[in-house]
């Protein structure tokens, strides 16, 4: 009896899922942790309070197996899926200089603009595939060796929180093609750090991990740490992917027509090509899966995380209803979203409270409600939230198009995916068939089946449909679509309507 164990290292929590060899979840468990605010414009983590939270999630998770009559040998192996564009400064000794810095951390954001209105940052773009904006470890470094030049002259490797925790468990620096793909620094058609973008950021390959494919394995854990984590010193650690890249092989959606949808703290919409391919508007990501698998779409910054933060600013009255129902308030709040008709009665949300990325990659955009009159009331407020993430996310899926073609059916996940109110709306939205698999962890599903690849459990992504069954399909109503529709254009209409007063507006808080 064998299970392999993906390991999915998120923006606020490392959830670990053991499976079987047919994809089916045995265990998981999960680790939450804040994400720090310092200062307007930061957004960090303590990366040994990640560190921790992956120690334990495996911990735990290996011992529920135990306990269901599985041996140690009976790991097959622990394959990593890990949120992207996360910068870690270490000194020689391998001494945290700073926090790691996350994808949405907007400080870097006045050199990040300089950058893109240059003809070298139109270079980087097409080789690296990475949009320029303050999201990716290129501007981070900028902005580091502009601001805090003393601490990037001590810094000896700048890494990722993946990295970051094989470094911790092994003493290797090492990075997979996807999360470096991610960086900025990384050529996607050489598979090699790429060159002017590093003398752009003020390192040499020195300062960077060794680029692997994500079926790299290392084995050796020290007799203490295996103890600790309950498992073999010699369970081979897969190094994996990226969670975006992993979320579409996790769902499924690798074939032509076929996109992955994600909503988590922040959301994303990919497709899988043969070849890599940038825009010409650079409104998208060209990312790596493996060297014949690459993964094209955008991603916005504003998913799940706008639901907490409804939850926490106006949701008492659930939250106390859901302690006094031992329920969730977050499904309490889908409920009463439920309660307002498609379009939330002529109200409009942009949904940029952590600024924008694709398609309008612009760090000053703001939050907004537009057509707020007497009649709505917070239940309106909750449903116009959720409609403005999935227009945010459709703006996104009309450029991919444009690039990659027509999209048929689109997998849905993340803890959105849980539930069918969200997903329906999203069906509407789109006017497309809405597909969720069996399990909704499909990052660390797609880590697992990196991990099936490499160690020679599968022999390739061909079947991997068998591993990944639909669980629920959702059609679109076309009366809500038509609302949708009308609603959407005025909504396109209204960034660029703003977009000079956002930038007026962050200039006040500086």
């Amino acid at each position: 009896m064998h299970y392999i164990i993906g390991v999915d290292i998120g923006t606020t929590s490392t959830k670990t899922v053991a499976f079987n060899l047919q994809g089916q979840v045995l265990a998981d468990h999960s680790v939450e942790y804040p994400l720090l605010t310092p200062q307007p414009a930061y957004s960090e983590q303590n990366p040994d309070e990640v560190l921790q939270a992956v120690r334990d999630t495996i911990k735990t998770v290996v011992s529920a197996m135990r306990q269901t009559g599985f041996t140690v040998a009976g790991l097959a192996g622990i394959s990593f899926s890990s949120a992207m564009h996360s910068l870690i400064a270490l000194d020689e000794a391998g001494n945290l200089l700073t926090n790691s810095i996350t994808w949405a951390d907007t400080r870097s954001n006045d050199h990040a603009a300089q950058i893109k209105n240059s003809a070298l940052g139109h270079n980087i773009y097409r080789r690296t595939g990475t949009p320029i904006h303050p999201m990716s470890p290129l501007c981070k470094l900028v902005w580091l060796q502009a601001e805090q030049p003393e601490l990037a002259k001590k810094a000896h490797k700048f890494i990722s929180i993946k990295e970051y925790v094989f470094f911790r468990l092994f003493g290797q620096y090492l990075v997979d093609y996807s999360i470096a793909s991610a960086t900025g620094l990384f050529d996607i058609f050489t598979l090699q750090w790429f060159g002017p973008a590093l003398q752009l950021a003020g390192i040499t390959e020195a300062n960077l991990s060794e680029p692997q494919p994500g079926t790299h394995v290392v084995r050796g854990l020290s007799p203490e740490e295996a103890k600790n984590l309950g498992v073999d010193p010699q369970v081979p650690f897969i190094l994996g992917g990226s969670d975006g890249c992993l979320a579409n092989l996790g769902s499924s959606a690798i074939r032509p027509g076929s996109a992955a949808l994600t909503i988590g703290t922040s959301g994303a919409i990919r497709v899988i090509s043969a070849d890599p391919a940038t825009d010409s508007q650079e409104r998208i990501f060209s990312y790596i899966l493996t060297p014949e698998h690459y993964v094209l779409g955008g991603p916005v910054s504003n998913g799940a995380i706008l639901l907490r933060w409804f939850r926490d600013q106006f949701g008492l009255p659930e939250t106390q209803l859901a302690q006094d129902l031992s329920s969730d308030a977050y499904e309490l709040l889908l409920q009463k979203a439920a309660s307002i008709p498609a379009g939330s009665e002529g109200l409009l949300f942009l949904p940029y409270l952590l600024g924008e990325r694709a398609p309008i990659w612009d760090a000053n955009a703001r939050g907004v409600y537009f057509g707020l009159n007497v009649t709505h009331t917070r239940a309106h407020m909750l449903r116009a939230l959720l409609e403005g993430i999935l227009f945010g996310l459709y703006s996104v899926a009309t450029a991919l198009m444009q690039v990659t073609g027509s999209i048929d059916v689109i997998y849905a996940n993340g803890g959105f995916a849980k539930g069918d109110i969200w997903v329906q709306m999203l069906a509407d939205i789109f006017n497309q068939e809405i597909r969720v698999t069996e399990s909704v962890e499909s990052s660390a599903l797609g880590a697992a089946i990196m991990g099936m690849l490499t160690l020679k459990i599968i022999p390739d992504f061909e079947g991997v449909e068998k591993l990944v069954p639909v669980a629920r399909t959702y059609q679109p109503r076309e009366e809500n679509h038509a609302i949708y529709q009308k609603l959407y254009a005025i909504y396109e209409g209204l960034y660029p309507k703003l977009k000079q007063d956002f930038a007026a507006i962050t200039a006040l808080q500086k």
